[in-house]
């Protein structure tokens, strides 16, 4: 199996060399020459054995291949369970219950696993240049946290994170330095992408990317899609559709990845905040990127999404992309109302990401579709207490993972908007 860049500029590339890489030498990000069939659609004991399924016919030809069960036993020690909500047989796929409280966290550690399985040891420490909009840093840090041979640099929009998750940004440490931007999302991700396709720095000390720009975050993220796909239409008879809060579009990338290679997946339908982007795309507009808006969906605060880039280019054109996903956009004030009702409602309560969930699922009841639904709970409703719980009207318990990670000390550092200031960081 070997890999190209959606920009076609890059020859086929050993899935080794592109998860080092992070991203490809044009610029571009890497995908795989083709979608291989694999068993999605049996039932695995495991989510860890169900990812080691997803994720083995990708590295037949990788160091890793002897190594892959153990390492996906660690990243997915943690169940993503499917669980029903109060109504008409709707369902809520959980996965938050990792170390950070956030979907992200599977990807995350196997990346870092992965990773470190194929450094040398004697080479030089690898920094990881992470930018994020709340929730993928703290992964990328839990993950990384005191891996010998690595360094973490987390860029996050200053003020436009909650204060939990800016602890969860700041509380690590050792390896790890986080770094709040004068500017938006995208600014970070700009940042972030401009150090790792600048070859002169790249000479001086190896960099590494854990955003959903690389593979090592896609691919094993399609593992919990195959894993609860296969489980519902085992105990149902028939395939599950997914309603997926939608930022950077890796997690929704990741879904399809899946369906294509045979998980029974149907519908994927992406629920987005007031940055709608995609939204408008997906209704019939040309792609257009948009300023960033702060929302209450903070980690969902992205106005040009990486990965468009990787479901264009599986796609022939923009009306069989535009055929494939649904899009809507929910803004803030319905997202209060989302989060106010839903422990009535819904018996939950949801952050505010997953109330757009939500709201996209209620609106289709509405409208009388009665397919299964599973809405993605991407992150726990305790690291946004600030929002959710005057809303709930009572306090939302931490699990004791973010317990734990916020009784530690938290800082990080300023940094302008400025790729000068970001690379005097990251030379040596």
């Amino acid at each position: 199996m070997q890999f190209t860049s959606t920009r076609g500029q890059v020859p086929p590339t050993p899935i080794d060399v592109a998860l080092v890489a992070g991203l490809a030498p044009d610029g571009g990000l890497y995908v795989p020459e083709r979608f291989p069939p694999a068993d999605l659609t049996t039932p695995a004991p495991s989510l860890a054995a169900m990812a080691t399924r997803t994720l083995a016919p990708y590295f037949g030809g990788s160091a890793l291949r002897g190594r892959l069960d153990a390492i996906c036993a660690d990243a997915f020690s943690f169940d993503a369970p499917l669980r029903p909500l109060d109504g008409a047989g709707d369902q809520l796929l959980e996965l938050f219950h990792g170390p950070t409280a956030a979907f992200k966290d599977y990807a995350a550690r196997f990346l870092a696993r992965a990773l470190e399985g194929l450094r040398d040891p004697a080479a030089p420490p690898t920094t990881i240049v992470v930018a994020t909009s709340g929730d993928t840093g703290a992964a990328v840090a839990s993950a990384f946290h005191r891996r010998p041979g690595f360094r973490v640099a987390i860029l996050y929009p200053d003020g436009k994170v909650s204060p939990r998750q800016a602890h969860g940004l700041g509380c690590w440490g050792d390896n790890v330095a986080a770094y709040r931007v004068d500017g938006s999302f995208d600014d970070c991700q700009r940042l972030a992408k401009q150090a790792l396709s600048d070859e002169a720095l790249r000479a001086q000390v190896p960099l590494g990317s854990a955003n959903s720009i690389s593979l090592g975050r896609l691919l094993p993220q399609a593992a919990y899609y195959a894993h609860a796909a296969a489980s519902f239409r085992a105990a149902h008879g028939e395939a599950l559709n997914f309603i997926i809060p939608t930022g950077n579009l890796g997690n929704a990338s990741a879904a399809f990845v899946a369906r294509a290679m045979g998980a029974p997946v149907g519908e994927i339908r992406l629920a987005c905040n007031a940055n709608d982007t995609l939204p408008r795309y997906f209704a019939g507009s040309d792609y257009a990127a948009q300023p960033t808006r702060a929302t209450l969906a903070n980690a969902m605060d992205v106005g040009a999404p990486s990965n468009f880039e990787r479901l264009r280019h599986w796609h022939e054109n923009d009306d069989a992309l535009r055929a494939a996903f649904v899009a809507g956009s929910v803004d803030d004030a319905t997202i209060r109302d989302t989060i106010r009702r839903a422990p009535a409602q819904h018996g939950i309560v949801p952050c505010p990401h997953t109330a757009t969930g939500l709201k996209l699922l209620e609106d289709l009841r509405a409208a009388g579709d009665a397919r299964p639904w599973a809405v993605v709970a991407t992150a726990h409703p305790a690291k946004f207490e600030s929002i959710v719980e005057p809303l709930v009207g009572y306090t939302v318990e931490p699990p004791p993972a973010l317990t734990a990670c916020l009784a530690r000390s938290a800082a990080s550092e300023p940094l302008g908007n400025d790729y000068d200031a970001l690379r005097a960081i990251l030379a040596p």
